[in-house]
């Protein structure tokens, strides 16, 4: 029972974390929109968010190993106050220069808290898993589906908190909010939880097994896939049709809930099997082939203009990508928990997610690139290709764990 309390406790810590982290992200959207940021600008505003998450991830995983998951844990969250507080800061007087500056240093903290503490949890549920694979990926699969159905939830509340409270009193609400999650944390999780005997040198570090490194390469285009379109691409198509700002960030948010809703539910949707791998992996390729087929379909759309509606044809079409897409990240998820050895679950975990991080970094860039190339129809394309290259990966995969053989 100690296993499904210290589950409960990293859950529900993570919860908070991340109904903060998607209200901040929509307090920083909106209230800088409001000032006469451009989509690109306010793009460039996450740009140090998501590079600070590659190096986050890579020693949280090390750190979390060697100093035990709930002092990673605590240490995300307090970074995540000090963020927060950092923003509260920022003077209107100050020089657009100086702004942009602040908000993006603030905007870095943010990431190392944010991906300090994901990977902390994640790693939580490899080491407080105990009852065999079927277990395994239904906790990966609720933990992670709610997550990001939390994050959904967190755009809704950081608009509401603008409008009622304000920019600077949002932001201490959620500092409030962490302070007491964080003392939670504190007085709950046993310190040894996690620990493990960590790498001793970068050669032994990076020394992963071949199914770490394949799933980490397809993590990088498979988020670089979500990103390219997801971040300006999506949003300054749906202004150029003629969308309010909020009509916007209301899809966002109910695409972000939706997506996390069938990441839960995705353990009913795959075909399973007792070894936890012989099914789960050619049903990441099926999947694979499927979410890869979607962003084609809808740029010959846009390319051809074959509906009256293209505006209602692409959110559609993004509703189907979204369900796809969860179904493969969840799996995705879940099979770095299986291939991770139990010894170093947290630095595998953490490496794997140093790659979402730079697949997410990777599809920002593209997606201001490709869109000032030729708007959206040109991140789709760049969706499917990072998509077929992820598949690509994907067929590499073994379908049997591999024993890890690290140096000495």
């Amino acid at each position: 029972m100690s296993g499904v309390r210290n589950y409960a406790v990293v859950t529900a810590s993570y919860w908070s974390f991340t109904l903060t982290d998607g209200a901040l992200r929509m307090l920083v959207l909106l209230h800088f929109y409001s000032l006469g940021y451009t989509p690109f600008m306010l793009a460039f505003l996450f740009l140090l968010y998501e590079a600070a998450g590659v190096f986050a991830n890579l020693g949280g995983g090390w750190l979390a190993a060697r100093f035990g998951i709930p002092r990673m844990l605590m240490t995300g969250l307090t970074l995540q106050i000090a963020g927060l507080a950092m923003l509260s800061g920022l003077d209107p007087a100050w020089s657009a220069g100086l702004s942009v500056a602040w908000v993006v240093a603030a905007q870095g903290i943010a990431g190392v808290a944010k991906d300090l503490t994901k990977t902390a949890s994640k790693s939580a549920i490899k080491a407080t898993s105990e009852g065999g694979a079927g277990q395994l990926f239904r906790w990966v699969a609720w933990f992670t589906g709610s997550k990001n159905a939390m994050k959904g939830i967190g755009f809704f509340v950081g608009g509401l908190l603008l409008e009622t409270v304000g920019f600077r009193g949002a932001l201490w609400l959620m500092v409030a909010l962490l302070a007491l999650v964080l003392a939670g944390v504190t007085a709950s999780l046993p310190r040894h939880l996690g620990k493990a005997k960590a790498s001793k040198s970068f050669r032994e570090f990076f020394a992963k097994t071949r199914s770490i490194n394949l799933m980490a390469a397809a993590r990088v285009f498979l988020f670089g896939s979500r990103d390219v379109w997801f971040v300006v691409g999506l949003p300054v198509f749906l202004y150029s049709q003629g969308w309010r700002y909020m009509e916007v960030a209301g899809f966002l948010a109910s695409w972000t809930i939706g997506y996390g809703l069938v990441q839960a539910l995705a353990p009913s949707v795959i075909r399973r099997s007792g070894d936890g791998l012989s099914r789960e992996v050619p049903e990441a390729r099926l999947w694979g082939a499927v979410l890869t087929a979607i962003p084609l379909v809808l740029a010959l759309v846009l390319d051809h203009s074959f509906v009256a509606r293209l505006d209602l044809a692409i959110v559609a079409g993004l509703c189907a990508f979204g369900f796809a897409f969860a179904v493969i990240s969840s799996l995705h998820s879940y099979l770095i928990l299986a291939y991770a050895g139990s010894e170093k679950a947290a630095e595998d975990v953490g490496f794997y997610y140093a790659a979402n991080a730079a697949g997410r970094l990777v599809g920002i860039l593209l997606s201001g690139v490709l869109t000032e190339a030729g708007g959206l129809a040109a991140c789709l394309w760049g969706s499917a290709v990072m998509l077929a290259l992820c598949l690509g990966v994907t067929l590499m995969l073994p379908r049997a764990a591999v024993p890890r053989h690290l140096p000495a």
